[in-house]
């Protein structure tokens, strides 16, 4: 994996970013793909929990969508990570995962990190696990929802990735 170029402008989405997280989701053909309203409300009542990388013309590279846990304020869940494929393989969804968590540990006093990976998602795990590793944090895994629980047809276990306590 090649560094990013240059730093990429990472900030909150606006809702104006809405249809390019759809379409980013879209096209990775590995992300369950949610409506493209819910993109839109994410970009509007996540902003602060998510975050979006921006090329030099302002435009969407890549995205991670994440929520702070209701009954566990220090807690980040990850939802997704979608990186356009014209800017793949050069470190975005790290620099966007480590931007994320510093702006959330600042601002909101988050300390852990939570995401679901599926099995075989080996570009999720390496991102997830080398997180942890950069920032000599404990990564611990256990099945969150097994396969069972979804009813829409088969769907794989979804594993969850905790990492905490972040050092401050």
């Amino acid at each position: 994996m090649t560094a990013v170029q240059a730093d990429p402008q990472i900030d909150r989405p606006t809702v104006a970013d809405g249809a390019a997280l759809w379409r980013m989701a879209k096209d990775s053909k590995v992300l369950d793909l949610n409506s493209s309203y819910s993109y839109l409300l994410w970009c509007r009542d996540f902003a602060a929990t998510s975050a979006v990388a921006r090329d030099e013309h302002g435009e969407p590279m890549g995205f991670i969508t994440g929520y702070v846990r209701p009954d566990s304020p220090r807690t980040l869940l990850v939802w997704q990570v979608a990186v356009d494929e014209a800017h793949r393989g050069r470190g975005l969804a790290a620099a966007l995962l480590d931007g994320l968590v510093a702006r959330t540990a600042d601002e909101l006093g988050v300390t852990t990190v939570e995401t679901t990976i599926t099995p075989g998602n080996t570009a999720s795990e390496r991102l997830f696990t080398s997180f942890a590793e950069r920032h000599g944090a404990r990564l611990e895994r256990e099945v969150l929802f097994d396969a069972g629980l979804f009813p829409d047809g088969p769907h794989d276990a979804e594993v969850l990735y905790r990492i905490g306590p972040l050092p401050h």
